[in-house]
């Protein structure tokens, strides 16, 4: 009897450490699984990482350093074409925070579940500009582009990039997009599209307000009838298979949407909707 016991409780210490270990499996799975805003590690020790459309990088240079100064938390920018970094966060990029520079792309991760619907806010409109880095060299309206003078005229990469959409319908609509069309040449975002203009390899550019105004030169502004509305929204995402940082992605939406925040933006000529138009310098 008693080996028979023994054999006994051999069996149910095996069978009960296999238990734990499934319990333990399982309560592993459930702590990391989920590929929604909110979920995993949270990346204990990172900064908050904020993918941001090329047009915010001035002004996101100084709304960071004031974000980090109140709220005591670090911030980490990657700037780049909206098309561009919307297709990055859709596969899976490892941002917390998605500043676009029109909604439609906010939809799209939205729709790919890369991030959260209900954090989704407008924060800013756009504008467009002529920019030269001669003032003098500026055309009196968008309609001069059609003078030969300007051998190259820069814009964004219309396919990817909302204000290279935007200046290509400007000129359409503005009826000079067949002139310069041949003499156009493209950046990969609307901050490399300056760059081109800035080095000489354009004559003029066609860039966002917000990167021309304290960029010296000149800068002609485009009306905004000519284009759709450049509508910006930012969104909290998931911060890819390393977890998210929920609590800090919704602090730095809402501070880019606070006075503090948006005052800043208004320095570089970001506006709400019914807000008035700086005027060129």
């Amino acid at each position: 009897m008693s080996g028979r016991s023994s054999a006994l409780s051999a069996v149910a210490r095996a069978a009960l450490i296999a238990l734990v270990a499934i319990g333990l499996g399982a309560c592993g799975k459930s702590s990391g699984s989920g590929t929604g805003p909110g979920t995993g590690t949270g990346r204990k020790g990172e900064p908050l990482r904020v993918a941001a459309a090329a047009d915010l990088a001035v002004a996101f240079g100084e709304v960071g350093a004031a974000f980090e100064q109140s709220s005591g938390k670090k911030v980490e920018f990657s700037f780049g074409s909206t098309g561009l970094l919307a297709k990055q966060i859709s596969e899976g990029a490892p941002y917390d925070v998605f500043a676009a520079a029109n909604t439609t792309y906010v939809d799209d991760v939205v729709r790919a579940k890369a991030c959260d619907d209900s954090t989704k806010r407008l924060y800013a409109r756009g504008r467009i500009v002529v920019w030269a880095s001669d003032k003098a060299a500026l055309p009196a309206s968008i309609e001069g582009l059609r003078d030969p003078r300007f051998a190259k005229v820069a814009l964004a990469n219309p396919e990817h990039a909302p204000y290279g959409l935007a200046a290509q319908q400007a000129m359409a609509k503005s009826g000079v997009w067949g002139d310069v069309k041949p003499r156009a040449v493209y950046g990969e975002n609307v901050q490399q599209t300056m760059m081109f203009a800035q080095s000489g390899n354009a004559e003029v550019a066609i860039v966002a307000l917000s990167l021309a105004v304290n960029a010296g030169g000149g800068y002609l502004p485009i009306d905004a009838d000519l284009h759709a509305p450049l509508d910006q929204a930012m969104v909290v995402c998931s911060g890819g298979s390393g977890g998210g940082k929920p609590n800090e992605a919704r602090a730095f939406v809402e501070f880019v949407a606070s006075e503090p925040g948006h005052a800043i933006m208004r320095k570089y000529g970001f506006l709400l909707p019914g807000e008035a138009v700086p005027t060129s310098k």
